[in-house]
């Protein structure tokens, strides 16, 4: 599991943009890039190619569940 400090150091590598963590997954707040990073052993990996863009609907429902806001 993902501690909250670590969770608020980390950021997206594309965009910088805060992550939110949804199950084993870090997913970039950037509505622009919508990068979805997973966790392997606990361990994020973050590199811009092993992510996948999540289509804008899959995303807002993401950061609804999370409240944050997809202006």
């Amino acid at each position: 599991m993902i501690s909250k400090e670590l969770l608020d150091i980390l950021c997206c590598p594309e965009s910088k943009a805060d992550l939110v963590l949804d199950n084993n997954y870090l997913v970039s707040t950037d509505k622009n890039t919508r990068r979805r990073y997973r966790i392997e052993d606990d361990i994020p990996i973050m590199l811009i190619e092993e992510s996948e863009q999540l289509d804008m609907k899959t995303w807002e429902e993401i950061m609804k569940r999370h409240g944050r806001s997809i202006v």
